[in-house]
């Protein structure tokens, strides 16, 4: 695929781009919405630069570094991608705080519909105005959602530098409790 020109970025606002969601996953991740980039190519974090695909892999979720568009190829490994809100948009701070909350109650219906052992929204912020934890930390939180368990992973768009070297520890904190849980 050819890299999208600013006019290709542009015209990508607003669309969606489809889950990656089984029935009882060991974790399904959630980012914040699409950003353009992901809008165009039709596949999550797809922007270079993003950090999820290299830090899912580091964290020992996947045996090789995945490209966005093998993102399907998580599924028989039992993990998923959803977002908070559905339209793409150039920064998550374009959301109001409506779409965030109405965002968080779709989420909450998606993730009792199928049932992952563990919700990952990736993204501090988001997850506070959504489940309206407005004093929420990384890690995992002591609500639920039904039997599922949340975790708070850091948003792994490169707008976000504090997490940057971190980023694979993160990811690894929840592999070894989903790990530990799927032993007991």
């Amino acid at each position: 695929m050819t890299r999208p020109t600013r006019a290709d970025l542009l015209a990508a606002a607003d669309r969606t781009v489809p889950d990656v969601i089984a029935r009882d996953l060991a974790v399904l991740f959630c980012g914040i919405n699409p950003g353009l980039y992901s809008a165009y190519t039709g596949h999550h974090f797809a922007r270079p630069g993003n950090r999820f695909w290299p830090a899912l892999h580091a964290g020992g979720f996947t045996p090789r570094l995945l490209h966005p568009s093998e993102e399907r190829e998580l599924l028989p490994l039992g993990y998923g991608i959803t977002n908070v809100a559905r339209r793409a948009s150039a920064a998550a701070d374009e959301l109001s705080l409506d779409e965030l909350t109405a965002g968080g109650k779709s989420l909450r219906a998606r993730v009792r519909r199928y049932k992952p052992r563990y919700l990952a929204v990736l993204g501090i912020g988001a997850y506070r105005v959504a489940f309206d934890r407005p004093k929420a930390a990384p890690g995992p939180q002591p609500d639920a959602i039904g039997d599922t368990k949340v975790w708070v992973l850091p948003n792994p768009s490169g707008l976000n530098a504090f997490y940057n070297r971190r980023f694979p520890d993160e990811f690894r904190k929840l592999r070894e409790a989903v790990e530990a849980e799927l032993r007991s």
